[in-house]
């Protein structure tokens, strides 16, 4: 009998996070005060995030210990499987052996979680007694309405309209696990309301609602704000789908030659990929793959640049790959993708050659999420499709070159909540689209002024 998942024993479950600025071999830019250009401290993130979560945030320990109450409710779900695509790789007819983490087996159906359990654990501990967060395409907020529910916090959520309107079942799931969520941009903050007037049919984005977030954390007593991805921090947590991905690997004597992961903010892609980037750093032979949308290219058009992270010019301006603040990307389907900018330690991986970037246009990936359906069984988020793109391209590569190929990705999240955008696929509905060269410049212009890094 083929073996086709590798389980983990619950004792086996790694107890310690990864964090990749030890390793890295020249350290990542400072995010600087927008008003003095100076590097940030503690105290001025202080207004919107725990002290705990921002100790986390700056620190450089490699590890960081995983929290006993943390544990037990990773322990709902993980370890996660890992699983080979035997007939995935037979449907593509190429020498490759493809592993896939799946991330889809967690309650809110994503690897969101991840980072969600952890964040409201350090809220409560902190004494937060309610939260507030942006979501793209709803796993983020349904994520994190799950966590504040197990640990006894309220949530707001505000979701970007055009995956609101989209995804009504992701709002469901929220509001069931006792979340509010409003639609972005809302008439509940005075940067919703400013959009609202400038462009009442605002498909939204996530830097608006990022912005939202920010404002209702300040505005409101004991609140906080929570954020999906992007921050060090966020990532520190994701690391624990590639920490075990190395384990179960090691299990069956397996390594990867190329490590993939679908890319918006970078949570998911960095997830899987830091423990193996580290490998690399340390002289490993291996690839590393981020996959994004064409019609949000930041990594793979948009400039090493400081700027914001939100459209009102809240947060801190970041080092990182982006298509400017004000950036309002099409309405493509895979709402966890449509975000300006990249993680500064993904940006920061890429200026140092460590990982490589490549896009894909929706119908592409949803045409290889089709096979992936029509062969594995599952059936993957529009996220996640990306991914698959980059994995069918892969294979065709090792076929054309004739070399055997190890195959790794992180099967982000599932798509049965997903389903309008399968039918707006299937009924032919979904073009190509590839974003201006004329609207990336115009989006740059709003950087410019910025310290470069």
């Amino acid at each position: 009998m083929e073996q086709m998942k590798v389980i983990l024993e619950d004792q086996e479950i790694p107890r310690q996070w990864y964090n990749i600025q030890a390793d890295l071999p020249t350290p990542l830019r400072p995010p600087l005060h927008p008003a003095t250009g100076k590097p940030v401290g503690p105290d001025d993130l202080a207004p919107i995030f725990p002290m705990n979560i921002i100790e986390q945030e700056v620190s450089r320990e490699r590890w960081l210990d995983i929290p006993e109450d943390v544990l037990a409710k990773y322990l709902l779900w993980r370890p996660s499987p890992l699983r080979r695509a035997r007939n995935f790789e037979k449907c593509l007819d190429a020498p490759v052996r493809i592993y896939y983490k799946d991330e889809g087996v967690s309650p809110a159906g994503s690897h969101k979680p991840n980072a969600a359990i952890p964040m409201a654990y350090y809220n409560k501990v902190f004494g937060t007694k309610r939260m507030a967060t942006e979501t793209g395409a709803g796993q983020w907020g349904s994520a994190l309405g799950m966590a504040c529910q197990m640990f006894g916090l309220q949530c707001r959520v505000y979701m970007v309209k055009v995956s609101y309107n989209q995804k009504p079942y992701r709002r469901m799931l929220m509001n069931a696990w006792g979340a509010e969520c409003l639609s972005s941009p809302s008439d509940q903050t005075a940067t919703g309301r400013k959009i609202l007037s400038d462009d009442p049919d605002s498909p939204g984005s996530l830097g608006i609602a990022i912005s939202e977030a920010i404002e209702d954390a300040v505005t409101h007593p004991n609140t906080k704000y929570g954020l999906g991805s992007v921050l060090n921090h966020v990532l520190v947590y994701q690391s624990i789908i590639g920490l075990e991905a190395e384990k179960q690997m090691a299990k069956i004597g397996e390594y990867p030659d190329v490590v993939l992961g679908c890319a918006g903010g970078g949570s998911n892609f960095a997830g899987i990929s830091l423990p193996f980037v580290r490998d690399k750093i340390h002289g490993k032979k291996v690839s590393v793959v981020a996959a994004e949308p064409t019609s949000c290219p930041s990594l793979t058009r948009g400039p090493f640049a400081y700027d914001f992270g939100d459209i009102a010019q809240t947060t801190p301006l970041l080092a990182m790959h982006t298509l400017g603040h004000d950036f309002v990307p099409a309405p493509i389907h895979a709402g966890g993708l449509r975000y300006h900018g990249m993680a500064p330690i993904v940006s920061h991986l890429l200026v140092e050659g460590l990982i490589e970037a490549r896009s894909y246009d929706q119908v592409e990936t949803f045409d290889a999420g089709v096979k992936w359906a029509r062969s594995e069984g599952f059936l993957p988020a529009p996220e996640t499709n990306h991914v698959i793109a980059a994995v069918v391209q892969e294979a065709a590569r090792a076929r054309e070159e004739g070399k055997e190929k190890v195959i790794l990705f992180n099967w982000s999240g599932h798509g049965l909540i997903d389903l309008s955008s399968y039918d707006s696929y299937l009924s032919g509905q979904l073009t190509p689209y590839e974003l201006p060269e004329a609207e990336i410049e115009r989006a740059l212009r709003t950087i410019q002024r910025f310290p470069k890094p």
